[in-house]
């Protein structure tokens, strides 16, 4: 049913037959997942035309469906394994990628976008296409996501591979699955809403469902939930230490709402939900009380080993990725429709294909690196800090010459000395045209809220608010940042407070000289010296 073939410059061998006599792998199983690098890991003997031809990141590989006339699998060999078991017999084994891997191998630039979700998209993939070889590249196909301005604003960087930077600026912003279609020899890269289709294909008990494994994770649930409204500015503090709007004043003074359903089953689990576009305590209510009341109660994900009868013609329907099927078993309570969310293929033993439909839960993998995407952002955020502290440091620098201007200018009144006079006005002016440069360099950043860009952007701020288990930082103690990033912090606060009344003072002062009668003041400093 199925056929593999490498290839390695143009040359195509096959290594895998489905004929009777044919090639055989020892192992050939594919893994797919939505939104996910596909996997393919394979095991042959030293008689098999693979043997010497496999060269990790080069050589392609491409797994071919003969029934339904598809491919499967196209990716390129990644890790190589070698073995000899204690009969002396070696095995070789290797470890593929799907080409979605190819968007790993390109990274973005450096680009401040303002745009269409889709101008994004387009200039992403085509940068991409400027640094890999042919066989990588990918045209720009339909994008079917967006929000309700059409309109992005981020950055981008080269510090980011492709695959990330998609994953990060576009799936994780407005959601979305990624599918590759080929079309008359050309791949196009999609980003549709989702994969696959709605079928009515059963699986069900004494039919084609074979094993089934239920697996709940109720670590979601909350049944205590703290409702959050708009931030409330609050003089001297900084934007992370903004109050928000809460229900206490309309709910008996308490902040929270209890289900008491589920405390009694699951006992108190504090939660909460930040909605920055409220701004009544009502309005705050209704919405935290819908959400409490309408939320998953449990994760639920359901593995099954299915019989696929589309192989021998009994069933019109095969099972795909992303398509959604009725479960049947009565025994553990399960009617429902249920999506295919993970597939695992074994192209010795077709009949022991693995299905995964559901909730995708989070593996300790997936929890790293949502954890390093967090330490990240908060890198950029001391950047951030550190830049702002240089460019504080520099307007103090010139704020004192300014003072320093406006002593020359009273000393030389002081003295009746016109040409010194003439100078240090000449010396405040220049004086004060450096500061108004240094001010206009810091940026005119608003706050920022998980829906609106500002000092950073919308997206990096909702995942700023949803970190958790951070306390407030000290010049002492470490919390949401270290230490030694608050008392630059503090500093910052320190550089800020300059006397605008005495600044402004200081400017009138420059306006009274330059608008004196340098001769009309000469004529009467002579008219001293010479009664």
């Amino acid at each position: 049913m199925y056929r593999v073939t490498i290839i390695n410059d143009q040359e195509e061998v096959v290594i895998h037959n489905p004929l009777v006599n044919g090639l055989k792998l020892m192992e050939g199983k594919i893994k797919k997942e939505i939104n996910k690098v596909d996997a393919f890991n394979l095991t042959f003997h030293l008689n098999n035309p693979a043997y010497g031809k496999m060269k990790p990141l080069k050589t392609l590989v491409n797994v071919f469906n003969i029934k339904e006339q598809k491919y499967e699998f196209a990716g390129r060999v990644l890790e190589p394994e070698e073995d000899m078991d204690s009969d002396g017999l070696h095995t070789f084994s290797y470890v593929c990628e799907g080409e979605l891997a190819f968007l790993e191998d390109s990274q973005q630039r450096h680009l401040e976008f303002q745009g269409t979700p889709e101008e994004l998209w387009i200039s992403i993939i085509n940068y991409h296409n400027t640094q890999v070889e042919a066989h990588k590249q990918y045209q720009p196909g339909v994008i079917e996501v967006t929000n309700s301005t059409n309109y992005l604003y981020c950055y981008l960087s080269p510090e980011k591979d492709t695959f990330s930077t998609i994953e990060e600026e576009l799936i994780d912003r407005l959601g979305g699955e990624l599918q590759v279609r080929k079309e008359n020899g050309v791949s196009y890269l999609d980003l549709v809403e989702r994969i696959g289709e709605s079928k009515q294909t059963e699986i069900k008990i004494a039919k084609n469902l074979r094993t089934l494994t239920r697996s709940v994770n109720p670590t979601s649930i909350v049944t205590r939930l703290t409702p959050l409204g708009t931030r409330i500015e609050t003089e001297g503090a900084i934007d992370a230490a903004q109050a928000r709007l809460t229900i206490e004043s309309v709910n008996n003074g308490v902040p929270y709402i209890d289900r008491q359903d589920l405390i009694d089953e699951f006992g108190y689990q504090g939660g909460f939900q930040t909605w920055d576009d409220i701004t009544d305590p009502n309005n705050l209510l209704t919405r935290g009380q819908d959400w409490i009341n309408n939320q998953k109660i449990a994760l639920y994900q359901h593995k099954i080993s299915a019989a696929d009868l589309f192989l021998i013609g009994l069933d019109p329907e095969s099972f795909q990725l992303g398509n959604d099927h009725p479960i049947i078993n009565p025994i553990m309570n399960i009617d429902e429709r249920l999506r295919i969310v993970g597939k695992t293929i074994d192209i010795l033993k077709p009949e022991g294909d693995s299905l995964t439909f559901g909730d995708k839960f989070k593996t300790l993998t997936d929890y790293q690196a949502d954890a390093n995407k967090q330490e990240i952002e908060i890198v950029n955020l001391r950047n951030t800090l550190n830049s702002q502290s240089q460019r504080l440091a520099s307007i103090q620098q010139e704020l004192d010459t300014v003072d320093q201007a406006v002593e020359d200018v009273n000393q030389a009144i002081s003295d009746a000395d016109l040409p010194a006079l003439e100078d240090a006005i000449a010396n405040l002016n220049q004086a004060v045209s450096d500061l108004t440069d240094a001010v206009d360099t810091i940026p005119d950043y608003n706050v920022a809220t998980p829906t609106t860009d500002g000092l950073m952007s919308a997206t990096d701020k909702a995942k700023l608010d949803g970190l958790q288990n951070y306390s407030n930082a000290t010049i002492t103690t470490d919390g949401l940042m270290a230490k030694e990033d608050k008392s630059k912090l503090d500093l910052i606060t320190v550089l800020n407070a300059i006397n605008l009344d005495d600044l402004k003072a200081k400017l009138d002062l420059i306006t009274v000289v330059n608008a004196i009668d340098l001769d009309n003041l000469e004529q009467r400093v002579s008219a001293l010296e010479n009664p």
